[in-house]
Parts: C-alpha cells; sequence; structure tokens
C-alpha cells in the first residue's frame, strides 16, 4: 500500500489547499499524491493511467483523504485547458502544481528515432509550459502558490545513453529558474527536484529486463541504496509548503551523493 511508507510526524501542512500531481499514478508520483493528502491537501491524481488514478484515489478516500482524479494526456494542449477547468470547477483553486510526469526514451543520438525525441520534449518539458501557463494565472489571482517541477540529477551531469532524458531534464531545470524569476513578484514559488536513481516499478521492471540487480543499483549510491518514492515526496512536501517561504529557484538534487554512472 502506498501509505505505509508515509511518514508526516504530525504535519497538516496543506489543510484547506488543492494539488495537481501529473503522473500521479506512478511509482514516485503516487507516493507525493500520498505525502500531500496525508497532510491535509485535496489531491487531483493527473494520469493517463485512469484504473491506476482511480486505485490511488480510492485507497486514499478508504483511509480518509480527499482525493480527485483527472485522467488526460499531457501531450494535448485541449485536454491540458479542459482538465484545468474541471480541476477549477470542482476545488475551486490549485494552491500546489507539481509537474512531475516523464518519460525516458533511452540511446545515444545515432539511436534515437525522432519520435523518441519529439514525445520526450513534449512529457518532459512541453507539459509543463502548458500546464504552468494555465495554473500561473490563476495562483496570481489567489495572491501565490507553489510549482514544483522533477527534474533529474542527469539533467545536470547528464549520463550515457540518454540524451533525450538528459536534455529535457536539463530544460526542466532552466524552465524553473526562468519562471521562478519572472513570478516571484506574485509570490508563486517555483522550485524542482533532481533526484538520482529511485527504487520504482519502472526501474524494477528494467532491472528484470537487463537481468540486474537492487544491489547492483545500490553499490552505485555512496550512502549504500537507491533512494525510495517517499523520500523524493517528502522533500517535494517541503518545498511545496509554507515550511519553505524563501526557496524559489532552486533545484534541489536528491541522489544519497550518487555519483553518474
Amino acid at each position: 500500500m502506498i501509505l505505509e511508507n508515509i511518514e508526516t510526524y504530525g504535519a497538516r501542512r496543506f489543510e484547506g489547499k488543492t494539488a495537481l500531481v501529473t503522473g500521479g499514478a506512478g511509482g514516485i508520483g503516487a507516493a507525493i499524491c500520498a505525502r500531500l493528502a496525508v497532510e491535509g491537501a485535496t489531491v487531483v491524481i493527473a494520469d493517463t493511467n485512469r484504473e491506476a488514478a482511480e486505485t490511488l484515489q480510492n485507497e486514499l478516500r478508504a483511509a480518509g483523504y480527499q482525493a480527485a482524479t483527472a485522467v488526460f494526456n499531457l501531450t494535448d494542449a485541449e485536454a491540458c485547458a479542459s482538465a484545468i477547468e474541471e480541476v477549477v470547477a470542482e476545488h475551486s483553486q490549485i494552491d500546489v502544481l507539481v509537474n512531475n510526469a516523464g518519460i525516458n526514451r533511452r540511446g545515444p543520438l545515432l539511436e534515437l528515432s525522432d519520435e523518441d525525441w519529439d514525445l520526450s520534449f513534449a512529457v518532459n518539458l512541453d507539459s509543463l509550459y502548458r500546464l504552468s501557463k494555465l495554473v500561473v494565472p490563476l495562483m496570481q489571482a489567489q495572491g501565490g502558490g507553489s510549482i514544483v517541477n522533477t527534474a533529474s540529477q542527469w539533467g545536470i551531469s547528464p549520463a550515457p545513453g540518454h540524451i533525450a532524458y538528459n536534455v529535457t531534464k536539463a530544460a526542466v531545470v532552466s524552465f524553473t529558474k526562468n519562471l521562478a524569476r519572472d513570478y516571484a513578484p506574485d509570490k508563486i514559488r517555483v522550485n524542482a527536484i533532481a533526484p538520482g536513481e529511485v527504487l520504482t516499478p519502472m526501474v524494477e521492471a528494467n532491472l528484470a529486463r537487463t537481468g540486474r540487480s537492487v544491489e547492483d543499483l545500490d553499490s552505485l549510491v555512496p550512502f549504500g541504496r537507491v533512494g525510495r518514492p517517499h523520500e523524493i515526496a517528502a522533500l517535494v512536501a517541503f518545498l511545496a509548503s509554507d515550511e519553505a517561504p524563501y526557496l524559489c529557484g532552486s533545484v534541489v538534487e536528491i541522489t544519497g551523493a550518487q555519483a553518474v554512472a
């Protein structure tokens, strides 16, 4: 169950707030949704996977938390606009936007298809542009808000054989800093996280595909192990909360001191 690793130490930092999390039904996204919900937010789980989103919604509701779903394709501009309209109509506001959805199309330049390149930008970067452009005016009208973007350690120090992913995540870092600089006067705080390797279902599936083990990944991390989704969620919650009022335009690495392998 997604809630079993969520620890908040009694914090209720998002009471009365609405948070929209893209990729909210996936490994890290689900942990973010759970963390924000436990801390009092009404969480909107945005994902293309209806079944997974509704399963998470039901789990959170059964535990007494507030959750809803928004099933739409981030690469479709009209779908994004309609989804935001529906969220505002239902919940009146969006206080926190977590641009977490992302894909990883592997391969160096000469092995990468045009489709993989274009889709990487559409999901990893263009969706941030679309949703932020829709949500920032709402936050301006509300007197502020918080946006947290999921970048990557590889967007800062690129790993070999992942050019599309690395470049799009580097662009997320730049997008975050630009957005923060432009809208800090409106009390809209924009920050990013840059995780290293995290043990998500997607990573576990890739390990099974390649014949590698979790221990193989752990050996690359000075801290002794790869990260866990709930640890990433704790950082996102802090950045989005009022406990971080002066953090704006920051990109926080969370890697266990991992070197790029």
